[in-house]
């Protein structure tokens, strides 16, 4: 079997060589091959993703290209994580927004659009290159941001064969079985909802319902990423949130927080991102690959521990370290590996996806994609339905669907009208005169990707 991963310079492609080389004989996984068009990137974290490979598994071939073809060619199954226009787009996207007082967050808030105008028409040509030269039964897996908007608009254009995955979800489930002393595989959850917007209505560890006891567990809210919400508001919801709900359930302060702060995250991930690849640009991977992996640990140990902090002002506390050789928790890799391992099985089973809601949310579309948990068989994709899902918790997925939707359209047609309609109903936007401004300065900084735009 081979796998192909499409953008496969980038910096976390250490975490998806880990996830991929620990699963790939028990997945039949013999052929894997990463590619970016950023060849100094592929030589640096690819490389550093190639040799842990090889530390793992030796025996799974694994090669670097920047030719996307021959990525792609005779591949069963496909990932992309592709970061159109690098760090510093994303931090004028962000700088955009807030320069209009509009939450800057690049899947959550206003700048998810901007990414998203670079991101879908760069994934249409590998989809394309998909459907031309690899295997007929080639699957997809998104992880290119915003997801649920991308994977959307993927489908509108009629590329069903892709899913969007996120690891947020199963990052959760495995913190929860954490904090109860249980292995990670022991979580299992029920949610619904959109990519970064989604609601567990259970949380099983062990086969024991524990969402109530999560909720009222003080630890939990020490340990896990609901640290970012009060007790009152999860009792209130029923459900424990999605921890990207924070900048929706506490948008002043998520705005004010980051305006306050020296630096957007684009900005800190940038600095981190150029800092690390300049000391790894010293080193001679191949013969010190240990002396590679503490710089590689040192700076995205940074990263990690300033995750959401200057939104929310809490940081990480547990320090953050990788070891290659300790069981893979999965991430997102593990979302697309737990796909083929239910495929390769036979026998059906149940994980969270990005997919059409085929009636499974109420309100909704059939074709609207959304981020829920579902049953996988040979045959397809099922959605778990939740016909009885709060009316709250809805609205505020409606909302963000038909932006969503607006959005996919106003990409595929290159509709500058289309943008603003869709800014307008964003729930962090709410305003037709921001809209048009956003919009305006959206087209600017995209001007090399949005000239055909009207």
């Amino acid at each position: 079997m081979k796998l192909a991963v499409i953008g496969g310079g980038g910096v976390r492609s250490m975490f998806l060589a880990k996830s991929l080389a620990q699963k790939a004989t028990a997945l039949n996984i013999d052929t894997l091959v990463f590619m970016d068009n950023n060849e100094n990137k592929l030589n640096i974290y690819g490389k550093m993703a190639k040799h842990a490979a090889g530390i793992i598994c030796p025996e799974l071939s694994f090669s670097l290209t920047t030719d996307a073809i021959e990525a792609i060619k005779d591949a069963d199954y496909v990932i992309t994580t592709i970061r159109e226009g690098g760090d510093e787009m994303r931090v004028r996207d962000e700088r955009c927004a807030l320069s209009l007082g509009v939450l800057g967050q690049e899947t959550t808030g206003a700048a998810g659009f901007s990414f998203a105008m670079r991101s879908v028409h760069a994934l249409v040509e590998y989809c394309e290159l998909v459907k031309k030269y690899a295997k007929p039964s080639c699957k997809v897996f998104n992880f290119t941001n915003p997801a649920g908007l991308v994977t959307q608009a993927l489908h509108d254009m009629g590329y069903d064969f892709t899913f969007g995955i996120c690891d947020a979800p199963s990052g959760m489930l495995r913190s929860f079985a954490s904090l109860y002393g249980k292995d990670g595989d022991e979580a299992e959850g029920e949610i619904y909802g959109l990519n970064h917007l989604s609601y567990f209505t259970s949380i099983k560890i062990c086969g024991e319902e524990m969402l109530d006891k999560l909720i009222e567990n003080d630890e939990a809210y020490e340990k896990t990423d609901m640290r970012y919400f009060e007790k009152k508001l999860l009792r209130e919801r029923g459900s424990i949130l999605n921890e990207y709900l924070y900048y929706f359930y506490y948008s002043e302060k998520a705005l004010g927080n980051i305006l306050k702060a020296d630096k957007t995250r684009g900005e800190q991930i940038c600095e981190i991102n150029k800092k690390m690849t300049a000391e790894l640009s010293e080193i001679d991977i191949d013969n010190n690959f240990e002396a590679a992996l503490a710089i590689y640990e040192k700076w995205y140990g940074e990263r990690e521990n300033n995750y959401m902090a200057s939104e929310t002002g809490v940081k990480r506390k547990n320090k953050w370290h990788f070891d290659l050789l300790s069981r893979d928790s999965g991430g997102y890799a593990g979302v697309a590996l737990k796909y083929i391992e239910i495929i390769n099985s036979k026998k059906p089973a149940s994980m969270i996806l990005c997919t059409e809601n085929n009636s499974a949310l109420p309100n909704l579309r059939d074709s609207d994609i959304v981020e829920i948990t579902c049953d996988v068989t040979a045959d397809g994709v099922t959605p778990h339905r939740f016909p009885d899902a709060d009316e709250q918790n809805l609205e505020l997925i409606r909302r963000v669907k038909i932006y969503e939707r607006l959005a996919s359209q106003a990409i595929i047609t290159k509709n500058k009208q289309k943008a603003v309609e869709a800014l307008t109903l964003h729930p962090l936007v709410n305003s037709y005169s921001l809209a048009t401004k956003l919009t305006d300065s959206f087209l600017e900084i995209n001007k090399k990707y949005t000239q055909d735009w009207r």
